[in-house]
């Protein structure tokens, strides 16, 4: 399908990012539609059109995540890309987790944003491709050692740093370290990529994680 035919929605509160990216999507040829919040996309999209959405992840009145929950509710089952400023970084993993398939932080550069629109077209997988893909990033994990994908696991669950450092009991330093390790061996370039690998390989379940370290008692 020619960029011509695909219709990429931008849902964000804030004029001036709805323009820029009308302009940016235009110009390398999707047909873009501008919402300034999550209520007014859900009363007016057409849920019959295969699209992509761009959300914000805070927005007044509806918020990204719950747009996004709301969507898959409603029937609106497009791709979403999530965009998040600096502070907002779980969030967009918690968006992620729900199946978003990106999140992009601002202000972004023009080739992330349109690299991660084509991806996002590309995401709709027959069952035998996700198997595949999940055998794919099982391997993948192998590269690292038992830390290194205990500390993945910990941050695809949406962890900050110090949070895994605390329950791993090591410091903050050393989940970093490990961190950078996770994304150099996976040979990915973005925190993203490294989650997605992680959430194929059936990463990042909060409960498990409570019942690995012992902060929760066993389920029954």
């Amino acid at each position: 399908m020619s960029n011509e035919r695909k219709i990429v929605h931008v849902v964000d509160d804030d004029d001036a990012i709805r323009r820029s990216l009308d302009f940016l999507l235009s110009t390398a040829g999707y047909r873009v539609m501008t919402w300034e919040d999550g209520p007014t996309f859900l009363k007016g999209v057409d849920k019959m059109v295969a699209a992509c959405a761009l959300i914000d992840i805070r927005m007044p009145h509806m918020d990204g995540l719950e747009l996004q929950q709301e969507m898959f509710r409603c029937g609106a089952n497009f791709p979403v890309i999530v965009l998040t400023g600096h502070g907002a970084i779980s969030m967009a993993v918690k968006a992620m987790q729900e199946g978003a398939t990106d999140f992009i932080e601002k202000p972004a550069g023009r080739q992330e944003i349109l690299d991660a629109v084509e991806t996002a077209f590309g995401t709709q997988f027959n069952r035998e491709e996700q198997r595949s893909r999940q055998r794919w990033a099982k391997t993948q994990l192998r590269r690292l050692t038992a830390r290194e994908k205990e500390v993945l696991d910990g941050l695809a669950c949406g962890y900050p740093n110090k949070t895994i450092a605390y329950d791993l009991e090591i410091s903050v330093r050393t989940v970093e370290v490990y961190r950078a390790n996770v994304m150099e061996k996976l040979e990915v370039s973005s925190f993203a990529d490294a989650l997605r690998i992680a959430f194929a390989a059936d990463l990042g379940s909060e409960r498990r994680w409570l019942e690995t370290h012992n902060l929760i008692a066993s389920s029954k």
